[in-house]
């Protein structure tokens, strides 16, 4: 690993909705995407340690006014850990119950004409 911006893929070898582990160097990153933008994390669940990978890339229930009532939203833009479901936002690796305490490694993806790039060394 030379450090800084890591080749990860083509644009077109991940597909929208999909998700996929990259060893890089010592990182492990999983690269996700969401329509036509890509996220990268590190692919360890802040909780237990599980691979993010292993879990489902999709979207969460959110509030929608009415008390007892849920609607579905975020689509391609929560990333949940198989082994206890945390979910966490693929754009700055929050998580979506405890925002401010739990949270994992979120990384800057750079597109070069269909090459995805990964920015290690810049968070």
């Amino acid at each position: 690993m030379s450090g800084g911006r890591e080749f990860l893929c083509h644009r077109d070898d991940l597909a929208p909705g999909e998700m996929r582990a990259f060893q890089v160097g010592r990182a492990r990153i999983v690269l996700c995407r969401s329509g036509d933008s890509f996220a990268a994390l590190r692919d360890i669940c802040a909780h237990h340690g599980a691979a993010l990978s292993g879990g489902r890339l999709g979207g969460t229930n959110i509030p929608c006014g009415d008390v007892g009532h849920y609607q579905f939203g975020r689509a391609g833009e929560v990333i949940r850990c198989p082994r206890h479901g945390y979910e966490f936002d693929i754009w700055t690796g929050r998580s979506l119950h405890d925002p401010e305490r739990a949270r994992v490694k979120s990384y800057p993806v750079i597109e070069e004409g269909d090459s995805v790039f990964v920015e290690l060394n810049s968070r």
